[in-house]
């Protein structure tokens, strides 16, 4: 993983990046809310930091210099409320905000700027997406999209997928912090997605009493790193569309 961050480069040496497109500003954003007794309250920003590090070097080879703007690691967490750790800002908040720092990246001068989104409850997905519309250089690079879930394994496609397999094994893969406990825990097959159709509100009125579904147990590091060459490949086709 050898992607540059904005945050440690010098104003000379942005200036001089600008000067020579294609370039490509990646900003991650994630949230602050629970992910099971076992994964972090940052998992989110942290997959969505860790994916956006790794796509650098795929976006080199094809020719745009792409750097890894500091994350917004907060977001709308309704779902989330009540459970210790939860914060969630208002949808137009977090719109307003996001769509300002696209604006000025793209007025400093960079080709494209990718907001990398992996919290993906549906308001907060639909407030980044707002963010960039009708603003010509920016977009979105979220499993949401239909193009990009259906690469993403059979639990994540069930929707029964919240600090479940996929995002343990994400965690894992980025040398995130994972609890032993995560061995142990029992699989569930709520889905979240089904739920969400349905019209329910919050983890624990669908049956998410820790927080987590799908199957932590089965998580593995090798999982991880072939989730990440598909997301690196969401941003890639993203930043790059045809």
């Amino acid at each position: 993983m050898t992607g540059t961050r904005l945050g440690e480069l010098t104003t000379a040496e942005v200036r001089a990046l600008v000067a020579t497109p294609p370039t490509a500003v990646l900003v991650p954003v994630g949230s602050v809310e629970p992910h099971g007794p076992h994964l972090p309250l940052g998992t989110d920003t942290l997959l969505s930091e860790t994916a956006a590090m790794r796509a650098c070097d795929a976006l080199a080879a094809g020719g745009i210099r792409a750097v890894v703007a500091p994350s917004v690691g907060y977001g709308v967490t309704d779902f989330a409320e009540g459970f210790a750790g939860a914060v969630s800002v208002p949808a137009p908040v977090l719109t307003a905000m996001l769509r300002s720092i696209a604006a000025s990246f793209l007025s400093d001068g960079w080709t494209r700027v990718c907001f990398v989104n992996s919290h993906l409850e549906p308001a907060h997905d639909a407030a980044v997406r707002a963010a960039v519309e009708g603003l010509p250089g920016a977009c979105v690079a979220s499993p949401l999209r239909r193009r990009w879930a259906k690469t993403l394994g059979d639990e994540f496609q069930r929707g029964a997928c919240h600090a479940g397999r996929y995002e343990t094994s994400l965690v894992l893969a980025a040398g995130g912090r994972v609890s032993d406990e995560h061995r142990v825990l029992p699989a569930l097959t709520i889905s979240l997605s089904d739920a969400i159709r349905d019209g329910q509100k919050h983890f624990r009125d669908i049956g998410m009493d820790r927080a987590y579904t799908g199957a932590p147990a089965e998580a593995s590091l090798e999982e991880g790193d072939g989730l990440y060459e598909k997301l690196v490949a969401m941003i890639v086709g993203e930043v790059t569309p045809d």
